[in-house]
Parts: structure tokens; C-alpha cells; sequence
């Protein structure tokens, strides 16, 4: 099996399993992404039963549609009051109950003097947001999809918790 092959097997079972927990907890779920491009969505709306608690997801792109339609705060947007202010506003355009929202400088340039690999993770859930920070190595299709691979298993995680 082709490496590509293997990652979008894995990043499937990761999307199953967010379904599954995701409807047992009774969850709404949104994403906002920039670097991704819609591919953790994606892998989201492949999921069985998506329909029943995914609710969509929103690709901000360039930082003018970050800043307007996502109300990102004037300054970079590969910083953590970006990816808060994704999750946020995400979960407020969408009626989510859990967002997750992914923001970095996929490369191979540096942004917002951030260099290539840097990617900020949002989570937004009633009384708890949550941000982290990742730096990973590799061409901008590798961070990619290391990138939806670590906001699936957050998402998981998540998920469980607004599950106990």
C-alpha cells in the first residue's frame, strides 16, 4: 500500500472514530482550517453518519478572509489568538457544540515569522478552549497531513471529554 494510501487509511479510522464518540456524546462538531485546506473536513464528512453531528467546516485561506469572516484580531494569523478566535467564531457562525480550528505556515516559506511546519491548534467547547503548538518537519503535503492527523485526535479527545 502506497504511503498516501496508508495515511488516508489511517486518518479515516481516526474520522470513525470522532463519529462514533461524537454521536454517543451527542455532539455538534465545526473546523475552521487554513493550512489544511478543507482536508480535515473532508475526512470529517467521509465519516458514517457525518450528518447526524458534523456541522461544517469553514477554509479561511488568506488572512483578509481569517480577519473578517473569522474575526481574527489585526496581526499575524500563525499565532494562538488565531487559532482561538477561529474555534470561537467558528463555533458562533455554525452552532457547534466542539470546534477545532488549524492555522500555520505550511512552507516551505516562513509566515508571520513563524518558519515552515509551524501550525497552532484551537479547540473551543463551552468552559474550555484549549491551544497548542506543533512544529513539524517535512514538505508543506507532509505537514498537511500530519496537521489533520493531530486535530483528528484532538478532536477525539475532545469529544471524550464532553462525552464523561
Amino acid at each position: 500500500m502506497a504511503d498516501s494510501e496508508t495515511a488516508d487509511t489511517e486518518l479515516g479510522a481516526l474520522a470513525e472514530s470522532v463519529s462514533r464518540v461524537a454521536i454517543d456524546a451527542g455532539l455538534q462538531i465545526a473546523t475552521a482550517e487554513s493550512l489544511t485546506g478543507g482536508r480535515l473536513a473532508a475526512a470529517l464528512a467521509a465519516s458514517a453518519h457525518s450528518s447526524r453531528w458534523f456541522r461544517g467546516g469553514i477554509v479561511a485561506y488568506s488572512s483578509e478572509v481569517k480577519h473578517t469572516l473569522l474575526r481574527v484580531p489585526a496581526g499575524p494569523v500563525v499565532c494562538e489568538d488565531a487559532a482561538a478566535a477561529m474555534a470561537e467564531t467558528t463555533a458562533e457562525l455554525l452552532g457547534a457544540d466542539l470546534t477545532l480550528s488549524v492555522t500555520g505556515a505550511g512552507g516551505p516559506d516562513p509566515q508571520d515569522g513563524c518558519p515552515p511546519g509551524t501550525v497552532w491548534f484551537g479547540v473551543h467547547a463551552p468552559g474550555r478552549d484549549h491551544t497548542e503548538v506543533h512544529r513539524y518537519d517535512g514538505e508543506p503535503a507532509h505537514v498537511v497531513e500530519v496537521t489533520v492527523r493531530h486535530a483528528l485526535e484532538l478532536l477525539l479527545s475532545h469529544c471524550s471529554e464532553g462525552s464523561a
